[in-house]
């Protein structure tokens, strides 16, 4: 059950997906190439309280598109979505009919902020599906702002000596010529409780509720930082 909403607050929501390749031919991970089959979101206050969430499932491409489906990164998954689609845990539901729902949730809540990490990835998938099903060009209304939680970990947290130590240490670096502190959200969960065995579950919702204790850690660094998606 939804927690009261308090109008002296402010409130945000955050948004995943989980996509699947339009050309499995395609080689690395473009946005412009991916379709969204699943969404979640979670709306939070600044102390990373969760008020409400919920995790759709998109038929047009879930089901409807089963050949692109395969080339999916977490196909592997698709039985356990079938399950908890089952049990009512996850909703079925066109992306037309979730893109309607997002909206009026952010209006319930009188906020039009939406954060994700790597927002641009999540942002631009869901406009291209968006296209690829002709339902408009944009997913989210002009009046939005996207935050982008990997900006502001890139301005706080990834410059703490911790954090630099802790991915030396674990071997949690990039594979770059000159390698460099991951980014990944798991990672920085894992620094943020202590916990190397952690092991994000790369479903939509399930991922907000790492990502909002990510944004609400950057937060608490009180310091300047980017926070919106196309802000240098």
């Amino acid at each position: 059950m939804a927690k009261k909403i308090d109008k002296r607050k402010k409130y945000f929501m955050v948004l995943d997906t989980e996509t699947c390749p339009i050309d499995s031919t395609e080689e690395g991970v473009n946005a412009k190439n991916m379709l969204v089959y699943d969404i979640g979101f979670c709306i939070i206050d600044k102390k990373g309280n969760v008020y409400e969430k919920c995790s759709f499932v998109i038929k047009d491409i879930f089901v409807n598109e089963p050949i692109k489906m395969r080339s999916a990164y977490y196909y592997n998954k698709l039985p356990m979505y079938m399950q908890e689609l089952a049990s009512g845990k996850r909703i079925l539901i066109s992306l037309k009919k979730a893109r309607k729902i997002i909206h009026e949730t952010l209006k319930k809540y009188n906020t039009n902020i939406v954060i994700c990490h790597n927002a641009y990835f999540d942002y631009t998938s869901l406009n291209t599906t968006i296209r690829f099903l002709n339902k408009g060009k944009y997913f989210f209304n002009y009046d939005i702002e996207i935050w982008d939680t990997l900006k502001m970990f890139y301005d706080t947290i990834y410059r703490q000596k911790s954090y630099i130590k802790f991915c030396i240490e674990n071997g949690y670096m990039t594979k770059h010529r000159t390698p460099r502190p991951q980014a990944k959200a798991e990672t920085i969960y894992r620094y943020l409780t202590d916990n190397t065995d952690f092991i994000e579950n790369h479903t939509g919702l399930e991922d907000t509720l790492i990502e909002k204790d990510i944004f609400v850690n950057c937060l608490k660094q009180h310091k300047k930082m980017r926070k919106k998606l196309f802000e240098n």
